[in-house]
């Protein structure tokens, strides 16, 4: 009887204190001006909110179709997880994908395809040969930018590790060079932002006595100035000052605790003659391959660029560029930026290919594809347009467990991944993620052969434009090559490379 007493008494303290709440809550709603929602309908306006955000994750899980998320889909999710994993991803009943949709990329396959024992390894290729150290690397995708701070330290153990199991670099991103980036010994890209965290003195200016330090590292092996990048064109990098630490201060040469905000742009590169300066004065320092980082609007400066360096000489020309899709993507952008600036990937690549070509510095300067291509068929595309690597940052994440909950940018990523919240992070294992990593970088390069033996050719890189169709808005294809027909020849290293690749086969 007394337990019974003891129920009714609590079941009725707290029917009060939720009446109680409620009515505290119509006070706080009815009394405030700030939300007109919550004034004209108190209490009941709050549901708004809760409902608008529990929708992101029951559209997610429960009512998106396998094709019609964003920026991923669960269908591309899915195959990097799967692939991550080390598990079967092949799919059974037809694709969900659908092949009638204009912009559609197919690829021709041939009648008579590669024989595994007529195919050979895809050839590498050398960035900056003219250097004092030049690069040669033979992987297909690499890991683009993703700065310590923008994501934890348990993920750039991951990625440094990874990178090394994969044979690919690791681009450090714009926010310095930590010993996490060292850890496992992985060939680092050493990025420089406009405000050249890491080799900046106090005046945000650049030390080339600090970038001597950085050049001396073995591992460090290419500089990338980031010019801009594609969720972002014209405006610089963005690190909350929740994310700020100690130690990310330090390495970065900032204040912890405040926003880290780049300059929009190099504030001593505002032409091409000081940008080609620049790559100069990099390059004198380092003795290793600079190039530029870039989201493509208009192409006239291309032209422009390409005039200047036959000014000077070819030798004054930068060893790579990278094209930075407007559909890439960050932890922290302004939506405006995001959403509405800056060329995709497939718009941007094939232009630029073809002006290098067409000025005849195609050899010279190796192109760097990125901006979702994070699946065999993306980077088989990039590839018969004319790319020499693929990058990629999310596909990465994705391959570490990314579960696409686009908090990035509020230090409550719930994998751990760009988070600073040690609770959150102790799920993100760098060993086992190493491993998820090079799984993933194996199955790319697995599919991209896959699709270059059914075009009839041995590897990814000999793929040409009229390998691959895009569906019109018509319903029927057209060849690449019939869209960009200036490229249809591989460029000479790469005919010299395949025919070398060719030789130590056939011995």
């Amino acid at each position: 009887m007394q337990s019974a007493a003891l129920l009714s008494a609590l079941f009725i303290f707290l029917i009060g204190l939720g009446v109680l709440l409620v009515i505290t809550l119509f006070i706080l709603d009815i009394s405030q001006t700030k939300d007109a929602i919550r004034h004209n309908f108190p209490v009941i306006g709050r549901f708004r909110y809760l409902f608008s955000r529990l929708g992101e994750f029951f559209r997610q899980y429960f009512f998106a179709m396998d094709r019609e998320e964003m920026p991923f889909n669960r269908a591309e999710r899915d195959w990097v997880y799967h692939s991550a994993a080390g598990i079967d991803n092949t799919i059974a009943f037809g694709s969900t994908k659908p092949l009638n949709t204009p912009g559609t990329v197919l690829f021709v396959n041939t009648p008579f395809p590669t024989l595994d024992e007529d195919a050979y390894r895809t050839p590498p290729l050398v960035i900056g040969p003219g250097c004092r150290e030049p690069y040669m690397t033979s992987s297909l995708i690499h890991i683009s930018g993703m700065s310590f701070g923008a994501i934890s330290i348990p993920a750039v153990r991951a990625l440094s590790h990874g990178a090394k199991q994969s044979n690919c670099w690791l681009n450090t991103g714009e926010g310095g060079l930590s010993p996490y980036h060292l850890e496992g010994s992985c060939d680092l890209v050493f990025q420089i932002g406009t405000a050249k965290y890491g080799i900046r003195n106090s005046d945000g200016s650049l030390s080339e006595a600090k970038l001597r330090e950085i050049a001396a590292i073995p591992q460090v092996k290419l500089f990338e100035i980031k010019l801009s990048q594609g969720a972002k064109p014209g405006k610089g990098g963005i690190l909350p000052g929740a994310k700020v630490t100690e130690e990310i201060a330090t390495i970065r040469g900032i204040t912890a605790g405040k926003d880290s905000v780049s300059p929009n742009r190099h504030p001593e590169i505002s032409n091409f003659t000081e940008l080609l300066s620049f790559i100069n004065r990099i390059r004198d320092i380092s003795g290793k391959p600079v190039g530029f980082k870039i989201a493509v609007g208009t192409h006239t400066w291309l032209e422009e660029m390409c005039d200047m360096i036959h000014q000077c000489g070819t030798a004054c020309a930068p060893d790579f560029i990278a094209i930075d899709g407007g559909d890439g993507g960050t932890g922290a952008a302004p939506m405006p930026l995001m959403d509405s600036v800056g060329l995709p990937i497939k718009a941007a690549l094939p232009k630029v290919v073809d002006i290098l070509q067409r000025h005849g510095l195609r050899n010279r300067i190796k192109v760097i594809a990125s901006g979702k291509l994070i699946t065999p068929s993306e980077t088989a595309w990039a590839f018969c347009v004319g790319a020499d690597f693929v990058t990629s940052a999310r596909g990465f994440m994705l391959a570490m467990g990314c579960i696409q909950a686009l908090k990035c940018n509020k230090n409550t990523c719930p994998t751990g991944i760009t988070t600073h919240n040690k609770r959150l992070q102790q799920g993100l294992d760098p060993q086992q993620k190493a491993v998820q990593i090079k799984n993933f970088v194996d199955k790319i390069h697995y599919g991209s052969r896959l699709i270059a033996h059914s075009c009839g050719v041995p590897h990814p890189r000999a793929l040409r434009r009229r390998h691959c169709q895009i569906i019109q808005a018509n319903t029927q294809p057209i060849s690449l090559d019939q869209l960009y027909p200036s490229q249809e020849t591989l460029p000479e290293y790469r005919l010299a490379v395949e025919q070398e690749s060719a030789q130590e086969s056939s011995s």
